[in-house]
């Protein structure tokens, strides 16, 4: 079963595509999207849409796993603007006929390490022990799109 973890932004836009048969996991591809901040907001959607299809032709995932929206209020801007790219990512997987499940940080947080608060740095050593890497994922938006694809499949192979 092929799975694609994506944490969801609009300037960057975190993607993992992940392999899973039972209990092994296969990494095999990871990166990052990115828009043009000095170009509008419609350019900058339809970028994401274009590389997300293309990811998506590429891999043909039996499931797209994509991290839930968190805002604090401080930031109200910010969560919109992330509401628009999850909203082209969605739509994307949707459309690609892809199933589409969404995972809480705290979920995928707890699925990993067994602690819904971890730091990121936990998070990056767990994703590079269970997946047998060299070095630590990075950037961030890598190791979270990682995180939220391994999550996927133990929810998954656990039926939750």
């Amino acid at each position: 079963m092929k799975i694609i973890g994506i944490d969801p932004g609009l300037q960057a836009c975190g993607y993992a595509v992940i392999e899973t048969g039972g209990n092994d996991f296969k990494l095999l591809e990871a990166g990052v999207c990115r828009t043009d901040s000095k170009k509008s907001l419609d350019h900058r959607l339809v970028q994401l849409q274009q590389d997300m299809f293309s990811l998506l032709s590429k891999y043909r995932p039996d499931c797209v796993a994509v991290e839930e929206l968190y805002s604090h209020y401080a930031h109200p801007r910010t969560a919109i603007l992330m509401g628009h790219a999850r909203g082209v990512i969605l739509a994307s997987a949707r459309s690609a006929g892809a199933e589409v499940k969404s995972f809480a940080a705290t979920k995928i947080k707890k699925s990993l390490t067994g602690n819904g608060r971890a730091q990121k740095s936990q998070m990056q050593q767990s994703v590079r022990t269970l997946l047998g890497l060299a070095k630590l994922p990075e950037p961030a938006d890598v190791a979270d799109a990682i995180a939220v694809a391994l999550c996927c499949a133990n929810s998954r192979h656990l039926n939750l």
